[in-house]
C-alpha cells in the first residue's frame, strides 16, 4: 500500500510540473511575433504555384520593409517564386516602378494614393477608411492596378507628447479639442519640415482647432520631446516608440487626419496569372496587423534593432500562418 501511494504521489507531482512548464512555454511563444490570439490558418504550399513568379516592392522605411517581408514570405509559403525590391524610395518612385513593370506589387497607404497619385486635395479625402479605400481602388483600376483589401491598421498623423507633459502642461487633455488655444500658443510643436505647410498637419491644427504652437522643424520629433525642445510633436500612429509607455497621443476628435490604411496594389494582369492563391494569401496575412501589433513590429526593428525579415517571420509564425522553423 505504501509503495502504491508513493507511485500515485509521484504521478501527481509529475503532472503538476508538466502543466507549469506548458503554461510558461505558451506565454513566451505568444510574445514571439504579432502577439496574442492567432489571426489565421497555416498557408498551404500549392504545387501549381511553383512555376509562377512575381516581384514585391516597398518604400524605404521600417514599416514598409516589414510589410514587404511579410508579403514575400507568405507568398513563398504558398509556393510562388518571389523576388523582392524593398528599398525603392518615395511613393512616387515606388508607383513608377509598379506602373513600369519593375515590380508587380507593393503596399501603399490609401490617403497617400489619393493625394500623391490621383491629385485629390487632402481636405477632400474621405474621412471614412472604407470610402477612402474604395475611391483609391476605383482610380487604381483605371491604371491597370488592383488594390487589394485594406488593413485594419492605419499609419496616420497624430499629435504626440509625453505623459508627463500631458499631465503637467496640458491639463490631462486626451482630445485636441480639450486643448486651450491661448495656452498652446505658449508651447512648441516639433514636426518634419513638410508638416508646416500641410493642411493635415500644422495648418490643419490652426484651422480645425485654432491651435497655433510655435513650429520647430526637425526629423527627430521624439528627441525634441525628450530634450525639452518642444512640448508637442507630429508623430505617426504606428511608431514603435509609442509602445514604450513614455509617450501618448492626443485624440483627433474633429477628423483632421485622413485615413492611411495599407492596400497592396498589384498589376491586374499579373494577379490573374498568379491565380486565386495570391490574393487570398495577401489579404489573409493582414488579419493580424492591428495598430498595436504594427507598433510592436516597428519597435522590434527601430528599438530592438532586429532585422525586418526576422520580425516578419516571427509575425507569420505567431499568428499561425507558417510553422515555426519552416
Amino acid at each position: 500500500m505504501r509503495a502504491l501511494l508513493a507511485v500515485l504521489v509521484s504521478l501527481v507531482l509529475a503532472l503538476a510540473v508538466s502543466a507549469c512548464g506548458s503554461d510558461d512555454s505558451d506565454s513566451k511563444s505568444s510574445d514571439s511575433g504579432g502577439g496574442g490570439e492567432k489571426a489565421g490558418s497555416e498557408i498551404k504550399k500549392n504545387p501549381a504555384n511553383s512555376g509562377k513568379s512575381l516581384t514585391v516592392g516597398s518604400k524605404n522605411f521600417t514599416e514598409q520593409y516589414i510589410l514587404g517581408e511579410i508579403y514575400v514570405q507568405a507568398l513563398q509559403a504558398a509556393g510562388y517564386k518571389v523576388k523582392k525590391d524593398l528599398d525603392l524610395g518615395s511613393e512616387q518612385i515606388a508607383y513608377k516602378a509598379l506602373k513600369g513593370g519593375q515590380i508587380d506589387g507593393y503596399p501603399e497607404y490609401t490617403g497617400t494614393s489619393l493625394t500623391s497619385f490621383f491629385k485629390i486635395k487632402t481636405d477632400a479625402v474621405p474621412k471614412d477608411p472604407d470610402k477612402a479605400y474604395q475611391e483609391a481602388k476605383a482610380k487604381y483600376a483605371k491604371q491597370g492596378i488592383t488594390a487589394l483589401a485594406r488593413t485594419k491598421f492605419e499609419n496616420t498623423y497624430k499629435v504626440g507628447t509625453t505623459k508627463d507633459i500631458q499631465k503637467d502642461k496640458l491639463g490631462g487633455a486626451t482630445k485636441l479639442s480639450e486643448l486651450k488655444p491661448d495656452e498652446v500658443a505658449k508651447l512648441k510643436l516639433a514636426g518634419f519640415p513638410e508638416c508646416r505647410q500641410r493642411t493635415d498637419c500644422y495648418l490643419g491644427l490652426q484651422r480645425n482647432y485654432k491651435l497655433k504652437p510655435e513650429f520647430v522643424s526637425t526629423e527627430q520629433t521624439y528627441a525634441a520631446l525628450d530634450n525639452g525642445q518642444a512640448e508637442l510633436a507630429a508623430v505617426f500612429s504606428t511608431d514603435g516608440k509609442l509602445t514604450s509607455g513614455k509617450y501618448t497621443v492626443i485624440e483627433d476628435d474633429k477628423g483632421l487626419f485622413p485615413p492611411y490604411n495599407i492596400s497592396f496594389g498589384i498589376d491586374t494582369k499579373k494577379l490573374k496569372e498568379l491565380g486565386p492563391d495570391a490574393e487570398k494569401v495577401i489579404v489573409d496575412v493582414q488579419k493580424g496587423l492591428t495598430l498595436k501589433n504594427m507598433q510592436n513590429l516597428n519597435s522590434r526593428v527601430d528599438i530592438d534593432k532586429d532585422k525586418p525579415a526576422e520580425v516578419a517571420r516571427l509575425y507569420l509564425e505567431s499568428e499561425g500562418f507558417v510553422k515555426k522553423g519552416s
